[in-house]
């Protein structure tokens, strides 16, 4: 089944770089949120971005204007009705994902996947607010979803075969390289993997080792990494970054997760990362 109209349930930063990655995919794109002005300021985010694309020449106005005439906003859900495809990317709280997915049940037509951007909440929980639990399924894009070519699908404890092989496919539609795990666990492959390496960066710098310049920099010409786990953390949010690493040690009962009480210390004076201007680096307005 080709997917042609697709409908985004939240429009942060994961969710309004979806809907633009399925609108310069040649996909209708509808991104939505609790009010029409959120959802109009993804819009404008999106349509900034691809002007500054323009101005760089990397792609032309008659590109730019053909992805934003693909790109719709609403301020509730009623465009689920139509859509091939939902997938949700709104808060990592599940009350408000369940009341989301209940309603996206009702909405949406009985053959069309639900899809949740989640990184570390249970997709069977999220399921179970729904009459398809067979038919609910994670897609975790990657930040900025226009670029990273990751998509990790999961299933849910009901999640159907013939699911996965549709996400699969839809994934590889929007011209990524999808991973399919086989049972669902708390945050996947990467984040499972990032959290302990983030974490252990933090540790370094809150024992005394090292500089965080130098943890950066050790790491990107020591592994090759394109990026320093600090400015990394930086760039996720410190805030982010504690709430994931809060519900693995949770879920998982496992200390390797615990979070160095200097994160705690820096979200405090409100040094969140590069949102906030100051994080482990120091970042201009």
């Amino acid at each position: 089944m080709e997917i042609k109209k697709v409908v985004i349930v939240g429009s942060g930063t994961m969710g309004a770089g979806i809907g633009q990655l399925c609108a310069q995919q040649g996909m209708e794109a509808t991104i939505t949120d609790i009010s029409q002005e959120l959802a109009d300021k993804a819009k404008a985010r999106i349509e900034s971005g691809l002007s500054r694309r323009v101005a760089k020449g990397k792609i032309t106005e008659e590109d730019k204007q053909a992805v934003m005439s693909r790109l719709h906003t609403a301020g509730n859900l009623d465009a689920v009705t139509e859509a091939d495809w939902v997938i949700e990317s709104a808060i990592e709280n599940m009350e408000i994902k369940q009341k989301i997915f209940a309603e996206l049940d009702e909405k949406a037509r009985p053959e069309v996947i639900l899809a949740t951007n989640t990184t570390s909440l249970s997709i069977s929980e999220m399921a179970s607010a729904t009459k398809r639990p067979d038919k609910v399924v994670q897609m975790h894009f990657f930040n900025p979803p226009t670029i990273m070519k990751l998509v990790e699908i999961m299933p849910g404890e009901k999640t159907s075969a013939e699911t996965l092989e549709r996400a699969e496919a839809f994934a590889k539609q929007l011209g990524k390289d999808p991973v399919v795990c086989k049972t669902e666990a708390p945050a996947g492959i990467v984040s499972r993997i990032l959290g302990q390496m983030l974490n252990e960066a933090t540790w370094l710098v809150a024992s005394g080792v090292a500089e965080a310049a130098d943890v950066d920099k050790a790491m990107k010409l020591g592994a090759n990494h394109p990026m320093g786990p600090l400015q990394l953390i930086d760039l996720i949010g410190l805030d982010i970054h504690r709430a994931k690493m809060k519900t693995l040690r949770s879920k998982l009962d496992d200390p390797r997760y615990a979070h160095p009480k200097l994160i705690d210390e820096m979200i405090e004076a409100g040094h969140v990362g590069k949102k906030a201007g100051k994080g482990f680096h120091e970042y201009g307005e």
